[in-house]
């Protein structure tokens, strides 16, 4: 166990680094827009091409990783979701609650620690993850969380609009690249290539630092707006969901789905559990601020299952390895 720890402390510890920096307002808070800009558009995208670049097509695009990974999403989606509406809670904050807990922080945290953990090969099941998290799974909690206030319609609408965000966002695109450049054996000029190296190695510690201040301004936002102290029970629950019902879920879904005969490698499940295990996405408060919904609950949730992943994420890299 004690090694494993030596393993994940440092990309936790580099979320503490950038939620202190933040907190402490070492970092401006208006700063945190140009680092997220950076991994986002230049830094984890070049990461993205380049493990898929280097990762043979049938493993970046396995069939039998949506087969187990996009029920258990779904699933997930419709438990919590369940778990959440009441008079408090609505159609919006409940929907955008349980993105938090089925989409888990995989492009800024994920890929770089699930790699170190087990190696290169983990690199094309959790970015395969990725894609079906940002289509599929995002597109359909944007779309029920209009069904409160505005019925299939203002549902359909949102679906258009969480797909054009899709189709602007840089991360789909450069998985998609370095699919074609693996598929069909070519590659930039070597200067293009080494910058791209650079950014791609600068990716992994600053999206680490960036998600811990992401998470701070979010605390600090939401507590400005707040009149009252918010319940534990409005985001405790979803929090355990995200950290242990899920990594749960697929490990049930995916054995059975070997124990029938499906195809998947048990290194393949490995891989998925622990993504699965990883803490929520720290963006998703960006996108449920964009759509109104309760930004404190929100952050809370990501905050909480950051801070306990530590322990819980670390557990379950003890028990799987």
């Amino acid at each position: 166990m004690l090694d494993i720890l030596k393993l994940t402390f440092p990309f936790f510890a580099l979320v503490l680094c950038g939620y202190v920096a933040a907190r402490r307002r070492l970092l401006p808070l208006n700063a945190i827009g140009g680092l997220n800009t950076f991994v986002l558009y230049f830094a984890l995208p070049c990461m993205l091409y380049r493990f898929g670049a280097g990762t043979p097509v049938g493993r970046l695009f396995d069939p039998w990783v949506m087969a187990v990974w996009l029920p258990c999403a779904l699933l997930l989606v419709g438990f919590t979701i369940r778990l959440s509406l009441g008079p408090r809670i609505g159609w919006n904050d409940a929907s955008f609650g349980a993105l938090v807990a089925a989409f888990p922080n995989t492009g800024f945290m994920g890929v770089p620690l699930v790699v170190a953990l087990l190696g290169p090969g983990a690199a094309g099941p959790t970015i395969a993850t990725i894609l079906i998290d940002m289509v599929i799974t995002t597109s359909l909690c944007v779309a029920l969380s209009r069904l409160g206030d505005a019925g299939q319609q203002g549902a359909a609408a949102a679906v258009k609009k969480a797909l054009k965000g899709v189709a602007v966002n840089p991360l789909p695109w450069a998985i998609l690249l370095g699919g074609a450049s693996s598929a069909l054996g070519l590659a930039p000029v070597q200067p293009v290539m080494a910058t791209v190296g650079l950014l791609a190695d600068a990716a992994s510690p600053v999206a680490l630092f960036t998600i811990g201040a992401v998470l701070a301004r979010s605390q600090a936002v939401a507590a400005a707006g707040e009149r009252r102290p918010m319940p534990a029970r409005d985001f405790v629950p979803v929090a355990l969901a995200k950290l242990f019902a899920h990594p749960l879920l697929v490990l049930g879904v995916g054995s059975g789905a070997m124990a029938l005969g499906m195809p998947l490698k048990p290194f393949t499940l490995t891989v998925l559990v622990l993504v699965a295990a990883l803490p929520s996405a720290s963006n998703t408060a960006l996108l449920a601020e964009r759509y109104g919904a309760d930004t404190g609950r929100i952050a809370r949730i990501i905050l909480l299952t950051t801070a306990v992943s530590f322990f819980s994420f670390s557990g379950a890299v003890a028990l799987l390895r």
